[in-house]
């Protein structure tokens, strides 16, 4: 985790709704030493009032722990901010012509970069042929990767920068392939414009409330310059923590470039909208399993590696086939180095979306941490979603079963994958809760738990994500409406919604309503967001 001073003033915050299980009542809490130094009534907040070097009035705000982004890729989440992106184009007619616009407003730039087509949501499901990239670039190397960041498309000005690239089908692009032209696309890119890429990503995530993200890094996903510059910026500039992950199974490099673990994108398989994610069974829609890159075998050394030299293991997982192999090969390193070390390192599984009974009860028992992303089933799930198209309807509601994670006692981290989806803790808070299939949504409290709480557990700190006295002084302030305990259905138990049960209430997030507006970020006491004009 990037290191940070934490501020030396003493500030007192009242006349607003603090969210803290210390006292379901709070309406105070004072901040000292970049800590959290007390909890309490407004009544109470009077006899600090003169001790302190300033008071923040509320005025009837939510102060709630900062969130935790528990899976983001920041300089590709930048780039996406400044460059150019598809994620809002409906078709791709629409998406040619913002490619377009955007190559005429960008004269200088040596390589065009742009995300977030999805082409299985646009009528005709088809992606942009190279020929039609090439003249809405004017012929200049275009790099455009998909939704999920698993395939691309590219214009041949760039293919001719690439070694080999003759042999590439004139299709979307995936695998080694796919990695080779986003190598020489990202590899264009200069220190300066890298720079102001993290800027944008770490900004937009402070005002965001957001005040930590687990940055999930590798060589097949940008660099170690890449890696080791981001870590270095948020160590040296007001913003949220960077905890930094390098997917690679090579324990000692990734300890050098000040990663927590050789974790995070260590792929397994690929995503299911690009074909790539491993499964037992075919497709609905294509004649093959997906892909898998790493064996049961490879997941027990690398586990048993990084479980020796104290140091996170972690895995990108998403079909049953690949989470099956992580299931296999975590169980057969806690046979070779004991069960209790293994449980004790908190290794990871990202997205983990295909999920058994069986799978389920195999991360509880190997004390496995879920790192899900509960936007992939607001934007991919139901009926006529993508993940149906890809799996049938069957085989698609089944995915992504937070409630039983839950009840077994697996420990739930959640994120974004952001530029997959964007930055928006609150909305994950609401995909969870109200979440596509219902029998796996969970209350609003266990996923606000999952996003704050949930992701300091899952870098292995216990005493953070939560305001009680003694934790970070992380948090955040909102403007929201009346606060509600609220359970989606009936699935979730009642007696935590009655006012009488203490249970500190959160922004009512139904479908529909408003999202709470954030005024204030802070992190370890250091104020890193105001909102203009509060």
């Amino acid at each position: 985790m990037s290191e940070r001073t934490a501020s030396s003033e003493t500030v007192l915050l009242r006349g607003g709704e603090v969210h803290s299980p210390a006292d379901p009542f709070a309406t105070a809490m004072v901040v000292e030493h970049g800590q959290i130094a007390w909890v309490g009534s407004e009544g109470a907040a009077d006899a600090f009032a003169g001790g302190v070097d300033e008071v923040i009035d509320l005025e009837g705000a939510l102060v709630t722990p900062a969130f935790t982004d528990a899976h983001v890729h920041t300089t590709s989440t930048g780039l996406a901010l400044t460059g150019l992106d598809l994620s809002a184009a409906p078709s791709l007619e629409a998406a040619l012509v913002l490619v377009r616009e955007f190559a005429a407003a960008r004269p200088a730039d040596r390589v065009l970069l742009g995300h977030g087509w999805d082409a299985a949501r646009w009528p005709g499901g088809r992606p942009p042929t190279r020929a039609e990239l090439d003249e809405a670039t004017g012929g200049r190397p275009l790099y455009l990767s998909r939704i999920d960041v698993h395939s691309a498309v590219a214009t041949t000005a760039l293919l001719d920068l690439v070694p080999g690239a003759d042999r590439f089908d004139d299709g979307p692009l995936t695998r080694d392939a796919h990695h080779a032209v986003r190598a020489t696309a990202l590899g264009a890119i200069t220190p300066a414009q890298r720079t102001e890429a993290q800027r944008a990503a770490l900004a937009r995530a402070a005002s965001l409330g957001i005040g930590s993200v687990h940055e999930c890094a590798g060589p097949e996903i940008s660099s170690e310059d890449d890696f080791t510059a981001l870590l270095r910026l948020a160590a040296e500039e007001p913003g949220p923590r960077v905890v930094g992950y390098w997917a690679e199974r090579d324990v000692a490099k990734a300890r050098a470039l000040g990663a927590v673990g050789a974790a995070g994108d260590l792929f397994v398989d690929g995503a299911l909208g690009s074909h790539t994610a491993c499964l037992h069974q075919p497709y609905a829609d294509a004649p093959h399993t997906g892909t898998a890159y790493l064996d049961a075998d490879a997941v027990a050394a690398h586990v048993v590696a990084c479980t020796e030299a104290g140091l996170q293991a972690g895995f990108h997982a998403i079909g049953d086939a690949a989470v099956t192999s992580v299931v296999e090969g975590v169980r057969a390193a806690a046979e070779k180095v004991g069960l209790p070390r293994v449980r004790a390192a908190r290794h990871r599984v990202e997205h983990a979306e295909m999920l058994t009974p069986d799978t389920v009860a195999a991360f509880a028992e190997l004390g496995l941490t879920a790192s899900v992303q509960p936007a992939f089933d607001a934007l991919w799930g139901g009926a006529e979603g993508m993940y149906a198209q890809r799996l049938g309807a069957e085989r698609a509601r089944a995915l992504n079963p937070f409630a039983a994670l839950l009840r077994a006692g697996v420990p739930l981290a959640f994120g974004s994958d952001s530029p997959v989806t964007p930055l928006d803790p609150w909305g994950t808070v609401r995909a969870a809760a109200f979440h596509r299939t219902p029998e796996h949504r969970v209350s609003v409290r266990a996923a606000f738990t999952a996003h704050t709480r949930g992701g300091w557990r899952a870098v292995g700190r216990d005493d953070a994500g939560v305001l009680v006295p003694g934790a970070p002084a992380d948090y955040a302030v909102w403007r929201t409406g009346e606060l509600v305990v609220q359970a989606p259905d009936d699935r979730v138990a009642r007696w935590s919604t009655d006012p009488r049960s203490g249970t500190p209430g959160l922004p009512d997030l139904s479908p529909g309503t408003d999202l709470p507006v954030c005024l204030r970020t802070v992190v370890a006491g250091r104020t890193v967001f105001v909102r203009p004009g509060e």
